[in-house]
């Protein structure tokens, strides 16, 4: 009877953390990953890991997903104004087929933030909360990959352009975070256990410096208005709703609310976080 089960199983992150699992000696037998679509997580079959299909806006697909569980991971949805609903269908099932802990993929500091991303995630701690389920919540920070995996494009101009200030963002990367997610799946529990989740924090100032530092070539970073910054993304081509919630994110960051001083995540992973030059340097190579 598998253990652990692992949602979203197929993507980026929720694979990094059933590659986790194992690392830590959990016997494959003992994981279920949960995919929308079997077949991208063939790989996984192949090393033992049983899959199973199920899909967030399915709900008739989770009871059989879940069968037998124990411990679970929600990897958060990615479509905002649907994912509550999707999440709230998830925790329903995990309810009903008897699982002992829910761990969920939240947002750093989502009770009290103004982060125009954390209220599904407000929300989906609340409908959990109320489930009466035994509970994990990640708040996790911003992934440094969000920047690392523009470095080409900070080469090319010569800098990098947001409105977050000097706000600090607390980055990790996103195998830090699946490690973190892992452990704490893995972990002796009680009752609910709320972790705010990130690295050393850094501004875009130091970003660029950073940049700097790992590839030789001179990036500076340009901070502008939130306002002047959403019309820049406008020039880019990118469309007007999309821009203004962009922005509205680096003006989060210049609140200091992607910031958190809490040291649950090394004490998770039982190391320090990915430093910011060697994740640059990691993408780079």
């Amino acid at each position: 009877m598998p253990a652990y089960a692992v949602t979203g199983a197929s993507g980026p992150f929720g694979r990094l953390v059933v590659e986790s699992l194992l690392e830590r000696g959990v016997p494959a037998a003992d994981i279920v990953a949960v995919a929308r679509t079997e077949a991208k997580a063939a790989d996984l079959a192949r090393r033992g890991v049983e899959v199973r299909q199920a899909d967030y806006s399915r709900p008739d697909t989770l009871p059989p997903a879940l069968a037998g569980v124990r411990r679970l991971l929600l990897v958060s949805g990615n479509e905002p104004g649907r994912r509550l609903a999707q999440h709230r269908a998830v925790i329903d099932a995990a309810a009903a087929a008897g699982v002992e802990r829910l761990a969920y993929t939240s947002v750093l500091r989502a009770d009290t933030t103004a982060n125009p991303l954390a209220p599904d995630h407000k929300a989906t701690e609340r409908a959990l909360a109320a489930s009466g389920l035994p509970a994990t919540v990640l708040r996790n920070g911003w992934y440094i990959e969000n920047y690392t995996d523009a470095v080409d494009r900070y080469l090319a101009h010569g800098e990098i352009v947001g409105a977050a200030g000097q706000g600090r963002v607390s980055g990790a990367t996103r195998a830090d975070y699946a490690a973190a997610a892992a452990a704490a799946l893995t972990g002796d529990e009680g009752g609910t256990t709320v972790y705010e989740l990130g690295g050393a924090p850094f501004t875009f100032t130091e970003l660029a410096a950073a940049v700097t530092a790992v590839t030789g070539t001179e990036v500076a970073y340009r901070d502008l208005s939130a306002a002047d910054y959403a019309a820049v993304l406008r020039a880019t081509g990118m469309d007007a709703g999309t821009a203004e919630f962009v922005a509205s994110i680096d003006a989060s960051i210049a609140r200091g609310e992607l910031e958190t001083g809490s040291e649950d995540l090394p004490r998770l992973l039982g190391r320090p976080a990915t430093p910011l030059a060697e994740a640059i340097r990691a993408a780079r190579a």
